[in-house]
């Protein structure tokens, strides 16, 4: 998780914990919790590098609309992540 940026750990906490959300149900969740707008421009981007990691599968829900999905690699990144910062909480 170390080569990721505190966005894309986001996302991938969001995804994780959501059942094949679409981008815009990402979007939707990380602006809640950020409690700004995230523009296009800087969401799907970053969606594409995690599913490049292989941290995240995308699919297709219809010909508009994708949805997110963790892999094996990406829950295990989650767990790694989470016995890390028990060590020091």
């Amino acid at each position: 998780m170390h080569d990721l940026t505190g966005f894309q750990r986001d996302l991938l906490y969001v995804i994780a914990g959501t059942d094949q959300p679409s981008g815009q149900d990402v979007k939707d969740e990380v602006e809640t919790y950020y409690s700004t707008d995230i523009n296009h421009g800087r969401l799907y981007p970053n969606l594409d590098i995690l599913v490049n990691k292989e941290l995240v599968e995308k699919g297709q829900l219809d010909r508009r609309t994708n949805f997110y999905e963790i892999t094996d690699d990406g829950a295990e990144l989650i767990s790694e992540r989470l016995e890390w910062e028990e060590e020091y909480l």
